[in-house]
């Protein structure tokens, strides 16, 4: 071994050194293997372990909060539809009321105005009556005048 670094010339064949040199970094691989590259290769699987996981349940997380909004989301237009018939049907309810209470109200009038023109009518027939008995007590007193004598009433 000592020739070897002696030497100042570049060796091209392979002497006996070479065996020693590949036990060296057997023992050197083996050595690092079993202080150096097992315990940081454990602590690099424990670590990517840990973090595949927590990735695995932030995933399993945003896709139930994602469930949840999408079934509050559902829950609201559910609840607008609702509120939209509810809406409707108390609308169509008021106007059906509307129209009913619009009927009542017009058969009042018509009832209203049937009475004011039987009312009408009857001062109409005894304001007939009364302009017909004054006129021919009028046209009796007019004709006792002319005539200068007594006129009987015909009627």
């Amino acid at each position: 071994m000592i020739l070897a670094f002696a030497e100042s010339a570049i060796q091209l064949v392979p002497d006996g050194t070479i065996l020693i040199h590949l036990f060296i970094i057997l023992l050197m691989v083996a050595i690092l293997n079993r202080t150096l590259f097992r315990p940081v290769n454990k602590v690099l699987a424990e670590r990517e372990a840990q973090t595949s996981g927590r990735l695995a349940e932030a995933r399993a997380l945003r896709t139930e909060l994602e469930n949840k909004s999408l079934r509050y989301e559902q829950g609201l237009r559910d609840a607008r539809s609702a509120s939209y018939r509810m809406v409707e049907q108390e609308r169509a309810e008021a106007l059906r009321e509307r129209e009913a209470r619009m009927g009542q109200i017009r058969e009042e009038i018509r009832a209203w105005i049937d009475d004011q023109k039987s009312g009408l009518k009857q001062e109409t027939d005894t304001a007939r009556e009364a302009l017909g008995f004054e006129s021919r007590q009028s046209g009796v007193q007019i004709s006792s005048q002319i005539l200068q004598r007594s006129v009987s009433d015909p009627g």
